[in-house]
């Protein structure tokens, strides 16, 4: 089995890399070449980047050496290389959003949580994979090459913060940023065995994405849409959200700051245990099909909860299936306008799925209907949420799948259509509840399984203690993919994962 000690600084954590740069054991300029290296070894065959900052890297790490050496602090993430969605506005590094419409775009100003890291001294390594514009739950777009999943590159890493998952599965980068409208972080995070954390509505800021009208595409999704950290450990999320939590003008739906210690949730979570806490467990939401693998996995691993001395109920939550409203809440938050504007110049070069969203003669009613939906599930959940103090859930209903599709259209004997695996994710968009998804187990291929805890409105800090908590009765972080000799195309003849 691959280790941490296998890859070298490659296989440390973020806060392990702040540390030993912060105590003059490496440099912020070593750190940043070993993860130049290791993108140099595995992306041409597993694609996490679609723009490589390589110059920008080393200058930041050499100001952030500079720093140290006249004795000042360049911050929390001094050194630590972080890897950027193309989705999120960068400064002077091109922004494609996986689409020929923005092919050529160049952001003049950084997104609000790029501002953050880079004043909080991270080193940005490039701009990872998207699906096109981030309307698909997968890695593929029409203009760059597929991400692919590092426990066997013939299958996703899903999305749309794929390339995001990849870096940080193996080893390029300690942390990566995704966005997550409704499921976008966490089911990457499932998918390669990571840790991805969508926090409350409005702790994260958000602009110009979703916010920014001149920009068709980019500006959907405003009322669903969160920024969050993908990583190896929960104490690598929490240092993470820790520089991107609180408020911005800019952004009117951003949160004060003040009532979460992101950091102190999860060093004093480590430290107690759930004794107390009524956990609900659903399985399947009452209505989901569910691969027996992942059923089986979330099941065992939601006994570790009753371990740490929480009392845990199976229950379902009893909401309506929101699945036949998603598409109408995300195309409401769009510029249809704009963006049929775009399709009529470029429909042959986009994706067949978004062209169909935004062509298709939506209705006022479709509209106003699916909000209803939204409140309603939004009042069910939160009196739901009056009995239980977390509610844990598979992350998905299926393993990685192979990568050229939406979805499987088979699901436990049963026929779906190609969204049914994502169905336990967009709940938490609607209501803003913060939600994670960390490591449950792995199948007999060897391909991860994500295991989701929700908490109530502004229950961010709970959350996080509960993953801490998890991680330390269940750790994953030191199991890495063997990636062994791949080819270009991500494949090799004999791949297998110990």
């Amino acid at each position: 089995m691959t280790t941490a000690s296998d890859i070298g600084l490659a296989g440390a954590t973020a806060v392990e890399i702040a540390a030993l740069i912060r105590t003059g054991k490496v440099t912020a300029a070593e750190v940043v070449e070993s993860s130049l290296a290791r993108v140099d070894a595995l992306d041409d065959s597993l694609h996490a980047f679609v723009e490589r900052t390589d110059t920008m890297a080393r200058e930041q790490a050499a100001q952030v050496d500079a720093a140290f050496a006249r004795g000042d602090d360049p911050g929390p993430l001094a050194g630590v290389p972080i890897g950027i969605k193309d989705l999120i506005a960068t400064a002077g590094v091109p922004t494609r959003n996986g689409t020929v419409v923005y092919g050529d775009w160049i952001p003049d100003e950084d997104d609000i949580v790029v501002e953050r890291v880079k004043n909080a001294g991270a080193v940005i390594l490039g701009k990872t994979t998207v699906p096109e514009f981030g309307y698909s739950a997968v890695g593929h777009n029409p203009v760059s090459p597929p991400a692919r999943n590092p426990w066997n590159p013939e299958l996703t890493p899903g999305g749309s913060s794929a390339g995001s998952a990849v870096a940080v599965a193996t080893g390029m980068s300690p942390l990566a940023l995704g966005s997550d409208g409704g499921g976008s972080v966490r089911i990457p995070a499932s998918l390669c065995g990571l840790v991805g954390f969508k926090a409350s509505m409005g702790r994260v800021p958000l602009y110009p994405g979703c916010r920014d009208e001149r920009f068709p595409g980019m500006s959907s999704w405003e009322t669903i849409e969160h920024i969050g950290p993908m990583t190896r450990t929960v104490a690598d999320t929490a240092l993470l959200m820790s520089v991107l939590a609180g408020p911005d003008p800019r952004d009117r739906h951003s949160l004060p700051a003040g009532d979460v210690d992101w950091l102190g949730a999860i060093s004093e979570g480590p430290a107690r245990s759930l004794a107390g806490k009524r956990i609900a467990y659903s399985a399947d939401l009452g209505y989901l099909p569910v691969d027996p693998q992942v059923r089986s996995i979330v099941a065992a691993a939601v006994e570790s909860f009753e371990k740490l001395g929480a009392t845990v109920v199976e229950a379902d939550p009893g909401i309506d299936d929101p699945r036949p409203y998603i598409w109408p809440i995300v195309m409401a938050d769009s510029d249809l306008v704009g963006m049929r504007g775009l399709v009529a110049q470029h429909r042959d070069r986009m994706s067949p799925h978004l062209v169909e969203l935004i062509e298709r003669r939506w209705t006022a009613e479709e509209f106003t209907t699916a909000q209803m939906m939204r409140k309603r599930v939004v009042n069910q959940m939160w009196r739901f949420m009056q009995n239980y103090d977390l509610l844990v859930t598979p992350s998905l209903a299926v393993p990685a799948f192979p990568i050229g599709i939406q979805g499987p259209e088979l699901i436990d004997g049963r026929m779906v259509d190609s969204g049914s695996w994502l169905g336990f994710l967009n709940i938490f968009n609607w209501t803003g509840q913060p939600a994670i998804s960390v490591p449950a187990g792995f199948t007999t291929d060897g391909l991860p399984v994500g295991l989701q805890i929700a908490g109530p409105h502004l229950g961010d800090a709970e959350v996080l203690a509960a993953a801490a908590l998890f991680e330390q009765e269940r750790p994953w972080h030191s199991r890495w993919p063997e990636l062994g000799e791949l080819t270009l195309d991500g494949t090799r003849e004999e791949y297998r994962t110990r």
